[in-house]
């Protein structure tokens, strides 16, 4: 016989599963805190993906002189989504492992009650949520001044971004374990980086890639997803004509495989070599 969790006079669940929302929440606050005082994380945050846009766009612009019908409004919306995820997400949440090991924090926190999963979720709780924030405001933005369509399948939309979300968070973990010092972050994230803004079709769309480069391209960690929350919102990947909601479905599957391989590869590496101390 099953029984329910007990709630307080408030209603509030304060069984094992409020517990660890609460351990959640609280990780996440302190983690906020850090992230809140430290200027260099917030100018790479917030202001190296907008300072992105110019450049994006006018790259966009001369390849759509030598490929007529490429929308470059809407690949300068979900570039800029992509390059949102990859440094808000993927760079400054691997520099947030590295720091919080390197001062002890992981270890100490593994001594509580906390789980070790609730701990790595916590320390991500603020990148993430800031990464969604700014991605909210960038859509926004591009619907309103670009006059972008609605999504046409806000489902794989969604499907995109949590797939880009979790690999880059699986990731950044498997990434910090051969970090040595917070300032090495940016070295050693550096190739992912790379090759998520100029193999993942955020610079360079695939289409206008030579075919095999293209296909070599689809295979790439970070592609799967970005390429999802294109075919949401426009109904294509480039690679046939814009379809609707039930079309899209089609085009979706071969970026859903890909991207649930690469996700499970990260998270595998991440369990596998991830380090809660530093070698002394």
């Amino acid at each position: 016989m099953t029984t329910a969790a007990p709630t307080s006079a408030t209603g509030t669940t304060t069984g094992p599963r409020g517990t660890a929302l609460r351990r959640l929440a609280s990780l996440g606050r302190s983690e906020a805190t850090l992230l809140l005082r430290n200027r260099s994380a917030l100018f790479t945050a917030l202001l190296l993906p907008v300072l992105m846009i110019a450049g994006r766009r006018s790259m966009l612009k001369q390849q759509a002189s030598d490929h007529p019908g490429l929308d470059v409004d809407s690949l300068l919306i979900i570039g800029t989504i992509g390059g949102i995820l990859a440094f808000v997400v993927y760079y400054n949440l691997t520099a947030a492992y590295v720091g919080r090991r390197n001062e002890l924090v992981l270890k100490r926190l593994r001594t509580g009650e906390a789980r070790d999963l609730e701990i790595l979720a916590g320390t991500a709780v603020p990148s993430v949520s800031l990464a969604l924030l700014m991605s909210a405001v960038v859509a926004g933005g591009g619907a309103a001044f670009l006059h972008l369509g609605a999504p046409v399948n806000p489902l794989l939309l969604a499907a995109g971004l949590l797939l880009s979300i979790g690999t880059m968070m699986a990731t950044a973990a498997l990434t910090s374990a051969f970090t040595k010092t917070v300032e090495t972050a940016g070295i050693t994230t550096l190739p992912l980086v790379l090759l998520s803004q100029f193999g993942s079709g955020l610079f360079i769309p695939l289409e206008v890639m030579p075919d095999r480069v293209a296909d070599f391209c689809r295979l790439l960690p970070t592609t799967p997803g970005f390429q999802l929350v294109r075919i949401g919102w426009t109904g294509t990947d480039g690679s046939a004509a814009a379809t609707g909601f039930g079309g899209t479905w089609s085009t979706a599957v071969p970026h859903l495989v890909t991207g649930a391989v690469w996700l499970g590869l990260a998270a595998w590496g991440a369990v596998r070599y991830f380090r809660w101390e530093s070698r002394r």
